[in-house]
């Protein structure tokens, strides 16, 4: 085997090595994405794309190398004549083409196993990233299931409170509302009260106004009467001088004046007629 083939077999055994690797179960992407974060791998980032194209431009030729190496000793006319020449050319072309096909074989594994190494690391790190952001989704969530609960727990005080300021203010409105309802039945008592003395009011004034025109007739009367006697007292001939009684004038006066009083007041009538009879007997 030549250096070339040399370095691609110990390419291919490197490959399946950190393949492996990679495949253990115990380790954690967030490991292998600790480690790809080292700042070694930071240096290296601008030089790696240009490695792995190298490499890849590389893998190709040694592959196609090593097919044109198989279709030229996989010729059976070549072998045919290598035959007749010389005794051992057909042990020699079998020993290159199995030598060919060994290096297409190694050439083709180390293309693909190097381009399935490439997609590996990128979704292991796509892979930590999400578990990354899964733990900060599950804390956030975590913390947003917590501060519902706590919204929740809020809500409920709030809702009792709610409840329990309602079942005051129904008890204070019920309150107030008895108390209104008694009000308003003692205001209306107080109406019906205020009403019937109104009403009685009005119906002593009509009385009132009924007597004083009453009154008024009877005064007027009472003055026609009395002009009347006083000018048939003046043509008419006097009684006797030593024996005095009572005027005609002033009787006649006391009467109407005793009556006035008795309409304007009967509570005044005792009252009345007694002052009534002693100005008589003084007259």
């Amino acid at each position: 085997m030549t250096l070339q083939w040399v370095a691609v077999a110990a390419f291919l055994y490197a490959e399946i090595g950190l393949i492996l690797i990679f495949c253990l179960p115990f380790i954690p992407p967030q490991r292998w994405q600790k480690i790809f974060s080292f700042n070694v791998w930071g240096k290296i980032a601008t030089f790696w794309n240009k490695a792995f194209l190298t490499i890849i431009i590389l893998l190709i030729v040694l592959f196609l190398d090593a097919v044109r190496e198989v279709r030229k000793y996989s010729s059976i006319p070549a072998i045919e004549k290598g035959l007749t020449t010389r005794p051992g050319a057909y042990e020699h072309a079998q020993m290159k083409l199995f030598r060919s096909q060994r290096n297409l074989y190694i050439s083709g594994f180390s293309l693909f196993f190097w381009l399935v190494l490439r997609r590996l690391v990128t979704l292991i790190t796509q892979l930590a990233k999400e578990l990354s952001n899964k733990g900060v989704l599950k804390t956030q969530a975590e913390n947003t299931n917590e501060a519902a609960k706590k919204f929740m727990e809020e809500n409920e005080r709030l809702k009792q409170l709610l409840k329990s300021y309602v079942k005051e203010e129904e008890h204070i409105l019920e309150t107030e509302n008895k108390k209104l309802v008694e009000d308003q039945e003692k205001l209306k008592t107080e109406l019906k009260k205020t009403s019937e003395a109104l009403s009685k009011a009005q119906t002593d004034v009509m009385t009132m106004r009924m007597q004083s025109e009453r009154l008024s007739k009877e005064y007027d009367r009472l003055l026609k009467e009395h002009s009347e006697l006083q000018f048939s007292t003046a043509f008419s001939p006097g009684p006797d001088p030593g024996v005095p009684g009572p005027s005609p004038t002033s009787s006649s006066l006391h009467g109407a004046c005793f009556s006035l009083c008795l309409c304007l007041c009967p509570s005044l009538s005792l009252s009345l007629s007694l002052s009534l009879s002693l100005s008589l007997c003084l007259s």
